[in-house]
């Protein structure tokens, strides 16, 4: 089961698939500490329809979903706005992220930081930003960088071997 927080302004959070149903729902409870289970609007229940679509395989485009990321760092920010732009299938690395955004090789671990942080995987696309070199890098979401390469996979990107234990079979709302 995946999990979806939103506001009046767009998506608060996204959780992919964990483990468990338990698991994911305490993932969005920690992110979302008081929010109250509910019927999505239509505009979100479309945002759903959306990631199912794009887990079974569909392109689907998330560069326009509303999105409230919350208080983030100037340098988040700008890291979130940029990656956005990524379109299916276009990767990239953590150091070509902060070139391109005028800052040294030293930040890309910020970046990486950064993508760790993401409240809104997928949306903002961060399985799309790479390690140097072919390697995948990590993944926060559940199923670490084998889920990640599952992603890419499904969008036509051959990655680099994930060095992590098994990922989820599956994505479900």
């Amino acid at each position: 089961m995946a999990a979806i927080g939103w506001n009046g302004v767009g998506i608060t959070a996204l959780r992919l698939p964990g483990s468990t149903g338990r698991e994911t729902g305490r993932a969005i409870e920690r992110r979302l500490p008081g929010a109250v289970r509910g019927e999505p609007p239509a505009e979100v229940a479309a945002i759903i329809d959306a990631v199912i679509r794009y887990f079974a395989g569909e392109r689907v485009d998330f560069r326009r979903v509303p999105v409230d990321l919350g208080e983030q760092t100037p340098f988040f920010a700008r890291v979130y706005d940029h990656v956005r732009e990524l379109g299916w299938g276009e990767t990239t690395t953590y150091g070509a992220i902060a070139q391109a955004l005028g800052v040294g090789p030293e930040f890309a671990r910020d970046v990486g930081q950064a993508m760790a942080r993401n409240p809104v995987p997928l949306i903002v696309p961060c399985h799309r930003v790479t390690a140097a070199g072919g390697k995948i890098g990590g993944f926060s979401a559940p199923g670490g960088s084998l889920s990640k390469a599952r992603m890419l996979e499904l969008e036509g990107v051959l990655a680099g071997a994930p060095s992590e234990a098994p990922a989820q079979q599956g994505f479900d709302f």
